[in-house]
């Protein structure tokens, strides 16, 4: 709550902001539930995402856009107490997942995003998840996070990842707009299947598909029409998943030794709400998330709650 009122203020005062030509981006992003509360630390309990973008410098005629992707991330899963050592009492295993990824997403002049990603990385012990919870501890001084050794065995992760957006409807005012997105996911992490709608309130009148911070296409360089624009929005997030496999509850199928696994529910639904903002050369957005109940066997059987927030910064 307190990010939201932050950007509220942001956007009461004047900001200078510079129409340039940016065509590089780092971005920086945290998932916690702790976010949430300092008393809730369990399930997807952790994520922490690097990312770098550049725009390509080919064009074609029917893409507004080739816009390429690095990115190193880390997820990490704990039962609904980290605390708990007693190996009958994990409702769901540990696990971690560290992974390196290359992408490309075409943005097309009508309105219509495709993206693709490789990711490559590995879970269990290697992902380093015990040493990083127990670093965040530490640090907030938070009890001793234990039963790591009962952990989701480790395994090669290679995962290609797709998604594809199309804008449905867009007011007269340029206040309002819905997108219909899409995800795929097939690996040996995880294999999943979504889709739902993207909805956006402007603070200030809403960028396009091809030029905004809400698609992560707002970089440019001098052959696209396009110069950064100032932005501020509300949003939502809706989508309905159904998943054929996730190792970090079930354990890999490439090493079935795992001690505790997870039995998964196919279907689940996700709801994301937040808020963005562009001004001068950063893009900054927070978010409050839900996701369904995953598995069976869960001590809280309500979905699980979390909060991200993001920060980008774009250059040349």
């Amino acid at each position: 709550m307190k990010t939201v009122v932050t950007f509220l203020l942001l956007f009461s005062f004047p900001i200078l902001f510079s129409q340039e030509r940016l065509s590089k981006e780092f971005c920086f992003k945290t998932d916690n539930d702790l976010y949430v509360s300092p008393s809730k630390d369990r399930y997807y309990t952790n994520g922490m995402f690097l990312t770098f973008r550049y725009l390509s410098k080919n064009t074609k005629n029917r893409l507004e856009k080739t816009i390429f992707e690095w990115e190193v991330g880390h997820k990490m899963y704990s039962p609904f107490k980290s605390t708990v050592s007693d190996i009958s009492m994990h409702d769901r295993p540990f696990a971690a997942y560290l992974y390196g990824s290359f992408g490309g997403q075409r943005v097309y002049k009508k309105n219509k995003i495709l993206s693709l990603k490789l990711q490559l990385g590995i879970i269990g012990p290697a992902a380093f998840g015990e040493e990083l919870q127990g670093f965040i501890h530490t640090f907030f001084n938070f009890k001793k996070a234990v039963g790591w050794k009962h952990q989701i065995k480790s395994a090669v992760g290679i995962n290609l990842n797709a998604s594809y957006s199309q804008l449905l409807i867009k007011d007269a005012t340029n206040h309002f707009d819905l997108t219909w997105t899409n995800h795929a996911k097939a690996g040996t992490v995880l294999t999943n299947f979504s889709t739902g709608f993207y909805t956006r309130i402007g603070i200030l009148p809403l960028q396009g598909m091809m030029n905004s911070i809400a698609f992560n296409t707002s970089i440019n360089n001098n052959k696209t029409q396009y110069k950064r624009e100032k932005e501020a929005f509300f949003y939502v997030k809706t989508a309905v998943l159904y998943t054929v496999y996730d190792a970090t509850l079930e354990g890999s199928f490439l090493n079935k030794g795992s001690e505790v696994t997870n039995k998964i529910i196919r279907h689940h639904i996700g709801l994301e709400l937040g808020i963005s903002a562009a001004f001068h050369r950063f893009n900054l957005g927070y978010a409050y998330l839900y996701t369904g109940r995953k598995s069976e066997g869960l001590r809280f059987i309500n979905g699980n709650y979390y909060e991200s927030i993001q920060l980008s910064y774009l250059f040349n």
